[in-house]
This record gives structure tokens, C-alpha cells and sequence, in this order.
């Protein structure tokens, strides 16, 4: 799954269009009972969908949405599972976290859990500062990738690397040696540089302390860096190495939540946030939401005025003109208009009720 999956999901607009949400098991015996869940709720889907629809009109939408269904590796999932379907397409996507059991039939897809799990699962990079090579990696919390692109990885091939520094009276070799690491090391930065330009994402440096200082001295990216983790890592595998990082990002991902929501908190006493679902729904349509804050589980019914600038919340979901979770047609509005969205521990924004934005004017 990737932006351009989610994005071509929330540009549909086409009754009806069903979406069926299910915590899903990584392992055996628990797994068991995933299959039997979800055709649980295809059962509901349909059931609903033919109460406007006869079985003719439903027929396509049917068909996709059993053969999704009959796709699925049950073996190969993970916490949680969204299917979409549609008399055109269907498509399902495993999530990294459990979500609650629901099925929504409207006019668009419910993606907000797939714009959760692109700012949940935090990808980031990892630079093994090395001369032997130094390697870089794309990481997830699944796990490390090695980049083979941008001319990594490198190995210092000069004087001083796989080169013996000259000799002779009067040769500083301990001041070549680092110049050449420094050049070294510049033209890492130049290749992480130019990597960061098409992904910026955060950097994890890895390195004995005598790298991380070379590279810092020098490094035009070092905005970019997050966490750094001591030591030699020329033998460190791939899996150890993540073991190794995975905790210092959630470290800074924790700090930046926090900080974030104390971002928030200041600025809704400086009156540049907005603290209600009516304020927030009508900022996002003015294109106003510069960041939404989420409590993950947050879900609530609403009609939507025809003028598209206020809702009323309900509690009548089955309603023929209630939009089941107003919370995902919320998100969508956020990153439509360039907005970022935030999702946060359940009771994280309790004096928000359960939400809150930061606004750009």
C-alpha cells in the first residue's frame, strides 16, 4: 500500500461502495476464525446493499467483493484487514494494527484506517556509517530493506581505505587519513542528499563515534537526522540492526507526538486551533486544516448540510442519508486540501473531545 493507493481510493465517488474493516491474526490457531469474520461481513454488506439494490443491480459489486475475499492469504496477514468494493474494483490491504469490526456502505470508500497506517507504520532511513561499505537501508517497524541505488553502498576506496596512504618523511598520515574520510563522508551526504530529495524521510545514523563525527561536520542533511546509535555495525545483520534502531525511532516519534499535542494545546489558546467537530468539518472544507489530530478509534454518524459546510451528528447509521463515519470523510477533506493528519493513543485528546486542529489562518 502507498499514497497513490489511497488517493486513487478517496478520488472515487460511486453508490455504493462498501468497505468492510476486521481485526485480523498474525499467527495459528488464532487466524482461524479470520475467514469466517469477514464473510461474516460480506454477508452483512450484501444484506445491505440489496435492500436498495436488486440482486441484478448488485450483481458486479458482488462478484468483486467475493473474489477480494477468495484472494486473501489468510496466512500472511497481520493485526488488521480493509477491503473495498465497488461494482468496478475491489482491492484489500493488511493493516499493522487491530481495528474495529465494521461495515460501511456509502459513496466513497472509508480510508481513513489506510491514512492511519501511512502515518503509523513510520518508514525511515538507516545510514551505517562505514568504509567497508557504508550501507543504506529503507525501515519500517516489519523490518530493514538495503538500498542499492544513489551509489550505495559505498566503500571508501581511496588513500586510507582500500588504499595505503603515502609515506615518506615528513607525511602527516593521520591528517590525510581524515581528510580522505571526510571526503569520504561528503560524498555519502551528496547520495543521501539526493535519496532524502525523493523521500524525506527521517535518518537513524549508525556509526562508531570517530564516523558520526566526520559526517557531522560536514553533513548538509543533518536536519534530517533523528537518533544515532553507537558501535561498529560492519557485521551486523540486517534483522539486528533493526532490533537495534526500532526502539530510538518510536523514542522520537513518542517526543513528537507529545510535543506536537502541546503544539496544539498552545495554539488553541492563541485561537489558531480549532477544539470542535463543527468547527473542524467546516475548516477542513474551507481548505483551512493545516494538521488533524485523531484519536486512532475515533468513529461518529452525521448528516452533512447541504451546503457541505456543517454536520449533525446521529445516531441512526443505517439511515439512507447518514454518512457512517464522518471521521473518514473528515481525513479525506484534510489531505485533499494538503493538510497532514496525526492519530494519537485513545484518551491522548480527551480535553480536545477526542480531536483538534491546527489551522493556517
Amino acid at each position: 500500500m502507498n499514497r497513490h493507493d489511497v488517493k486513487a481510493l478517496q478520488s472515487i465517488r460511486h453508490y455504493p461502495c462498501v468497505s468492510l474493516l476486521a481485526p485480523t491474526h498474525r499467527r495459528a490457531p488464532e487466524n482461524r476464525q479470520d475467514p469466517i469474520r469477514v464473510r461474516n461481513l460480506v454477508d452483512e454488506a450484501i444484506a445491505r446493499v440489496r435492500q436498495e439494490q436488486s440482486a441484478r443491480e448488485s450483481a458486479a459489486l458482488e462478484k468483486n467483493l467475493l473474489a477480494v475475499v477468495d484472494g486473501i492469504d489468510w496466512n500472511r496477514t497481520l493485526d488488521g484487514i480493509a477491503i473495498f468494493a465497488n461494482e468496478h474494483i475491489a482491492r484489500a490491504f493488511t493493516l499493522p494494527f487491530s481495528v474495529a469490526e465494521r461495515t460501511v456502505v456509502d459513496e466513497t470508500f472509508a480510508t481513513r484506517d489506510l491514512v492511519r497506517a501511512l502515518n503509523r507504520v513510520q518508514r525511515y532511513w538507516v545510514l551505517a556509517l562505514s568504509e567497508k561499505p557504508t550501507r543504506l537501508y529503507e525501515a519500517d517497524e516489519n523490518g530493514l530493506t538495503e538500498v542499492q541505488a544513489e551509489g550505495f553502498p559505498m566503500t571508501h576506496t581511496g588513500p586510507g581505505g582500500e588504499e595505503p596512504l603515502p609515506a615518506g618523511r615528513g607525511v602527516n598520515k593521520s591528517a590525510i587519513r581524515d581528510e580522505r574520510h571526510r571526503q569520504f563522508f561528503r560524498t555519502v551526504d551528496d547520495a543521501l542528499g539526493r535519496v532524502l530529495n525523493v523521500d524525506p524521510l527521517p535518518v537513524v545514523l549508525a556509526g562508531v563515534d570517530r564516523y558520526h563525527a566526520f559526517y557531522r561536520e560536514l553533513s548538509r542533511n543533518q536536519d534530517r537526522i533523528v537518533a544515532t546509535l553507537t558501535g561498529s555495525h560492519d557485521s551486523t545483520t540486517p534483522a539486528e540492526l533493526h532490533r537495534l534502531v526500532q526502539p530510538l525511532i518510536e523514542d522520537w516519534n513518542s517526543r513528537q507526538r507529545h510535543d506536537s499535542i502541546a503544539e496544539l494545546r498552545a495554539a488553541v489558546g492563541q485561537r489558531r486551533a480549532a477544539d470542535t467537530i463543527d468547527d473542524i468539518w467546516r475548516a477542513a472544507q474551507e481548505g483551512r486544516v493545516r494538521r488533524l489530530f485523531l484519536e486512532q478509534d475515533f468513529a461518529v454518524a452525521a448528516r452533512i448540510s447541504d451546503d457541505n459546510l456543517s454536520i449533525t451528528l446521529t445516531d441512526d447509521r443505517d439511515a439512507p442519508d447518514v454518512v457512517d463515519d464522518i471521521i473518514d470523510e473528515l481525513v479525506e477533506q484534510v489531505v485533499l486540501t494538503g493538510g497532514d493528519v496525526t492519530f494519537v493513543d485513545n484518551g491522548a485528546l480527551a480535553d480536545f473531545q477526542r480531536m483538534g486542529a491546527m489551522l493556517r489562518y
